[in-house]
């Protein structure tokens, strides 16, 4: 897997070797970053997995990133791949929930942040529901959430800027509700 686009185009990212994550493929990166044109400000690549939605981000014109995964491995891989990166990176390995929320204590906002747990697992939903509650997305921010494309959840107090399936996966492209 490689970075496709921007300052770090042709890196190579390592990924993890087990089937407890699934990386985005080049393809659906590659889409998705064509739905979010320009990049600037602030990434929280949340179950950030190899890193590589984040890094692409900061590839093309993110400023600083912030990642997050719960599994140790996955922390390693994404230390690994943010090894030789140039802006800002912190990496931290947590429950989503308490990142959330230890991220409002600290004030951070985020300009663009990657929504992509485990599938049918109800995590889109309430990561959503915290995103808004405790502020963490800053005004005129976009969210991307990457689901199985049968996965049902609900938006309130966002609204989809563009959706798109992909094969078996489904991408929705969020921001909040009266920003549009």
């Amino acid at each position: 897997m490689r970075i496709i686009s921007g300052k770090y185009k042709s890196k190579k990212l390592a990924v993890l070797k087990s089937n407890d994550t699934r990386p985005t493929t080049d393809k659906v990166r590659e889409n998705i970053f064509n739905i979010l044109g320009p990049i600037d400000g602030s990434v929280l690549d949340l179950f950030a997995g190899s890193g590589a939605l984040g890094i692409e981000a900061l590839s093309r014109g993110g400023t600083d990133a912030m990642f997050i995964d719960g599994a140790k491995d996955a922390v390693g891989i994404i230390r690994q791949n943010t090894e030789d990166i140039d802006e800002p990176v912190e990496i931290f390995r947590n429950d989503y929930r308490r990142a959330l929320r230890a991220m409002s204590r600290r004030g951070r906002q985020f300009d663009l942040i990657f929504l992509d747990p485990p599938y049918h697992k109800g995590m889109v939903e309430v990561a959503l529901e915290l995103i808004d509650s405790l502020d963490i997305l800053a005004r005129d921010g976009r969210i991307v959430v990457e689901t199985h494309k049968d996965e049902a959840y609900g938006t309130p107090g966002y609204a989809s800027l563009k959706e798109a399936v992909y094969g078996t996966i489904r991408i929705n492209v969020l921001t909040k509700e009266g920003e549009l």
